[in-house]
């Protein structure tokens, strides 16, 4: 008897109450005000929201994964707030490579993204159209390396970026590394000394790094000792130099328990947009469907592979 496969399906929510003031009891005594997305549809979820303010439309911009693929695109999908109501989603950025955590952000009068593009083998800066379908790549911050879920903050007249790195055993799970630069297009270099965190399956980036009520830089990690995604930490980062990156104390940690019903499995991204906070969290399916699923796929790349090849 084959085992059952264990596969993960996010969901986004909207939380109304700004990222500096979440912290677990706030979170769960929003869950009946969190603004839900819509389902992403049969084998597809939709995860890492991060998002955009303009009037009273919200534009989410999230990893949209289709497992009969396993690539991921970015989608951008608008909330009229007033009303609550989604408009549908539509890809604005898709490579060859997968992609995922779209990291947006403003900065002198221009939008700007920076995907979760590891597969490429950079870190690279998009910006985007103003009516923010088209998103252009202007070049890479931090080149040949295989980075995941690159995190900026801009604070004290210079830019940081936190971020992990692919590797063996699960390498982006264990090790945090940081760059900053005097500008956000660089020169962007990498803190000395290697990582600034080393923490077994806690210590991969999970959203907006922001300044509380108390002046801290908190830093959202992701918790994956027991589950990938299982919960988020925030975690103090305690000093900030060119020189050296301490992170300390973890502040709080937040579960899917504290937000869904349903989806109790993970929490992984906690990202700002003003008055709003936007959440992610898991539901774990066992169907054997999804056995069948991946013969498919694997059955369709032998057959692309005969017919590229020579007769």
């Amino acid at each position: 008897m084959l085992k059952r496969p264990r596969t993960d399906f996010w969901q986004v929510g909207i939380v109304p109450v700004p990222i500096a003031q979440v912290d677990p009891e706030r979170l769960a005594q929003s869950r009946a005000r969190i603004t839900w997305m819509p389902d992403a549809g049969r084998w597809r979820y939709f995860a890492d929201p991060f998002a955009l303010r303009r009037g009273d439309t919200l534009h989410v911009f999230v990893e949209a994964f289709d497992y009969r693929t396993k690539h991921g695109v970015i989608e951008r999908h608008e909330l009229d707030l007033p009303s609550g109501r989604w408009s549908p989603g539509r890809i604005v950025l898709a490579r060859p490579f997968h992609l995922s955590y779209p990291f947006v952000f403003e900065h002198e009068g221009s939008t700007w993204m920076v995907p979760e593009s590891h597969q490429a083998g950079e870190v690279a800066l998009y910006k985007g159209s103003p009516s923010l379908d088209e998103w252009t790549r202007v070049q890479a911050l931090v080149p040949d390396v295989r980075a995941v879920d690159a995190s900026l903050l801009q604070h004290g007249g210079r830019w940081w970026m936190f971020y992990s790195v692919v590797g063996d055993r699960f390498l982006d799970r264990r090790e945090l590394h940081v760059a900053h630069a005097p500008a956000l297009q660089g020169p962007w270099e990498r803190v000395p000394g290697g990582p600034v965190l080393v923490d077994a399956g806690r210590a991969r980036p999970g959203g907006t790094p922001f300044v509380d009520g108390q002046g801290r830089i908190l830093l959202p990690l992701q918790d994956s000792a027991q589950t990938y995604g299982g919960a988020l930490r925030l975690l103090q980062v305690s000093e900030l130099t060119p020189e050296r990156v301490r992170v300390a104390s973890e502040v709080a940690r937040l579960t899917g328990a504290m937000a869904s019903d349903d989806h109790v499995e993970g929490l992984h991204t906690l990202s700002a947009c003003g008055d709003l906070t936007l959440i992610d969290v898991k539901r774990i399916d066992d169907s054997r469907e999804r056995l069948w699923l991946d013969v498919r796929r694997r059955l369709r790349r032998i057959g692309r592979r005969f017919s590229r090849a020579p007769a």
